[in-house]
């Protein structure tokens, strides 16, 4: 398999990426962490409670830079069609599994859950998208 170059579009990319879900570890860990040992209340509970959430908005910005900076029209549409996917599973998905938790036949979903199960939706719809263009 020949070795690709990495476009200034998927470097900025992964950089982007990267940063932001360093970012999320480490906001993520202070959370978990400070909770428990300090028990905020308030606006400062509310504050870190969300913070976790704020380098995860991100990723979808940065996705989105992604698919406006890719200059090859055919990766763009790869992409595009991959979370066009991920979308649909995720919503299909999620909405089945509601109507089970409404009939007592399924434990609760977490809403923090949705967003990582979209990126296993959209990952492996991009595999499987690729895989029609071998």
């Amino acid at each position: 398999m020949p070795k690709q170059k990495l476009t200034p579009a998927v470097r900025n990319y992964i950089l982007r990426f990267f940063t932001a879900m360093t970012l999320y570890a480490l906001f993520l860990i202070g959370a978990v962490w400070a909770f428990p040992r300090y028990h905020p209340a308030g606006l400062l509970a509310y504050l870190l409670a969300i913070l976790p959430a704020i380098p995860i908005m991100a990723v979808i910005g940065i996705v989105a830079l992604y698919v406006t900076e890719e200059q090859d029209e055919f990766q763009r549409s790869l992409l595009v069609r991959a979370l066009l996917w991920g979308i649909g599973l995720t919503l299909a998905a999620t909405t089945a599994w509601g109507f089970l938790e409404v009939f007592s036949l399924a434990p609760h979903l977490d809403l923090y859950l949705v967003f990582p199960l979209f990126c296993v939706f959209a990952g492996a719809a991009n595999g499987v998208v690729r895989l029609t263009y071998r």
